[in-house]
């Protein structure tokens, strides 16, 4: 696999873990429909510039342009990120 498809996989990864870690702050913080998402969101962009960081030290010999480290998978993220928060808040409400 070449260093940018691992790129791109681990930011699938980290979108789920984004989602389930948006779901369980938007359940137990009680707060207005649009405050959650806007908290959720600010969640996910948090996740993924805190990841840039390590991913740039992991990737910084193997990926000649910079800025592909930055840009590749950030689309995937965002799409992995919202069916997955979708699912897990809606598994979280139902069942606690």
């Amino acid at each position: 696999m070449t260093p940018v498809v691992q790129l791109y996989w681990i930011r699938v990864a980290l979108g789920i873990i984004a989602g389930a870690l948006s779901a369980v702050l938007a359940l137990f913080m009680n707060l207005t429909s649009l405050t959650t998402l806007v908290n959720c969101v600010t969640i996910a962009l948090i996740i993924y510039l805190i990841s840039y960081y390590p991913l740039k030290a992991m990737y910084k010999e193997k990926i000649e342009k910079q800025s592909k480290i930055l840009s590749t998978g950030v689309m995937m993220y965002f799409f992995a990120w919202l069916p997955f928060f979708i699912l897990f808040f809606t598994v979280m409400k139902v069942y606690f």
